[in-house]
């Protein structure tokens, strides 16, 4: 078992003994609050773990993953007003307090369905169940100031401090928006907040030995989903809607995958063919795995490499559900494997993960510079790996859900500097030029194409 879901276990039981004080949506709001703040575990892991063990109806189910998601996306905005109405330094007070406070200045700031009277009443009547009296009538105090005030509430003036205003009203952490401001220059950076800031689309790629395109659209419409069709791959139909789409009836029969359409490019840059013997060297969940598969007709064999017996349970899982039978899964670390040489190898390297805080926002507050630096060993000695596992003539394709140059290109021209026997081939005239950089390799933007950011290069091994 894994790290994370050893953490995630003794947060379930560590959590049962105080069950019955974190009741309601606000209450289980709070817990995995609490609990994302103390410990590294992921905001995606708790609140699955949270929705599998409670009892709440759907439309509360749905507000949860709205509060605890909105939280987190707009923390930095919702901690910058809590700071100038709050007695003392808010980073300071006590969890149960300080997550209180967030949840319902969340619903006033954010949310037209709690009236803001019922949003201070329930926090204050949560903050003196937990905490007592006192704490509860600080609360009451802050969140009445902040009501009162809410259309005056000031935020750094731009013109003197730029970092400061683009981390607090679009909050993000002020390394990252110094990095995007030197890179894009203002205009640019805000638009990627907002963008960030956005609520997540759900995509789906369809299965293409289940169902065709034309036939998918016609399932969409018959269960009213509304959906835009990829905008570079014909395979991908993004939602307009959120849904629990993992209930359907075609889900459960393998007719398509949850994906995001920036992901399916790395896939198309190995340009497989049927019979190929294909090395999938991150490969848990899958989502390449499948994509790969479906992409050469189930013909060939792809091996795909997980340190971790759990993920890869879950990857044969989904290849099971889609039909796939090409795939070998191994647990081994991936920079030991050492077995046969490959037509293709996908090297989909851990990252910082900054094109999707769409989907995970919590990425914005756990890591910093140093994980990205951190990061970059691996992600070169994996490409190196992955060079030593492509026969000659065959293809590497390096990619990240990432947009920062260190952990994309530098690596790429890092390992090309030492290694003189590939070379990076021009994507150009196989994907159009609005997602292609200066070097010819894939790189999406969430402002700019509407999906995760998003990096891939195709390395050509020539002897």
């Amino acid at each position: 078992m894994d790290e994370e879901n050893l953490k995630n276990n003794e947060f379930t039981l560590e959590h049962h003994s105080v069950k019955g004080l974190y009741e309601g949506v606000r209450g289980l709001a709070v817990k995995i609050l609490n609990r994302i703040e103390r410990t590294d575990a992921y905001l995606d892991r708790l609140l699955d773990n949270e929705m599998r063990n409670t009892e709440l109806a759907g439309p509360d189910k749905a507000l949860l993953y709205e509060i605890v998601h909105g939280v987190i996306r707009w923390m930095g905005r919702l901690d910058w007003i809590l700071n100038g109405f709050y007695k003392g330094t808010f980073s300071k007070a006590i969890p149960n307090l300080k997550n209180g406070l967030r949840v319902a200045l969340y619903q006033i700031m954010f949310l037209d369905r709690v009236p803001d009277y019922a949003a201070v009443n329930e926090a204050v009547e949560f903050v003196k169940k937990l905490q007592g009296s006192k704490p509860a009538g600080l609360t009451n105090a802050v969140l009445r100031n902040i009501i009162r005030s809410k259309e005056s509430i000031r935020y750094p003036n731009p013109d003197e401090d730029v970092v400061g205003y683009l981390s607090a009203y679009y909050s993000h952490p002020s390394w990252m928006v110094k990095r995007y401001l030197e890179r894009f220059g203002k205009e640019e950076t805000e638009k990627l907040l907002i963008a960030n800031n956005e609520k997540p689309y759900l995509t789906l790629r369809i299965n293409a030995l289940r169902v065709q395109p034309e036939e998918f659209k016609s399932l969409l419409d018959s269960v009213k989903l509304r959906y835009n069709p990829g905008k570079f791959l014909p395979e991908f139909f993004k939602l307009q809607n959120l849904t629990n789409i993992t209930a359907w009836e075609y889900f459960v029969r393998g007719y398509f995958n949850i994906q995001d359409e920036s992901a399916g490019l790395a896939c198309r840059l190995l340009q497989v063919r049927d019979g190929m013997h294909i090395l999938d060297l991150c490969a848990a969940p899958g989502g390449k795995t499948a994509y790969i598969a479906a992409l050469m007709h189930d013909d060939g064999q792809i091996v795909a490499i997980d340190r971790f017996e759990c993920r890869l349970k879950i990857l044969r899982r989904n290849m099971q559900r889609l039909g796939l039978s090409s795939i070998k899964t191994i647990e081994t670390d991936a920079l030991v494997y050492q077995d046969g040489q490959f037509d293709r190898v996908l090297a989909d390297v851990p990252c910082m993960g900054s094109g999707t805080l769409t989907k995970k926002p919590d990425i914005k507050w756990k890591k910093d510079i140093f994980d990205l630096r951190g990061l970059n060993e691996l992600q070169y000695n994996l490409l190196c790996k992955a060079a030593e596992l492509v026969k000659p003539g065959g293809v590497v394709v390096y990619s990240t859900c990432s947009i920062e140059p260190e952990e994309n290109y530098q690596i790429v021209e890092k390992f090309l500097n030492s290694h003189s026997n590939f070379e990076l081939e021009n994507a150009e005239g196989k994907f159009p030029d609005e997602i292609l950089d200066e070097h010819g390799c894939i790189q999406t933007y969430p402002h700019k194409h509407k999906m995760d950011g998003a990096f891939a290069a195709k390395l050509v091994k020539t002897g």
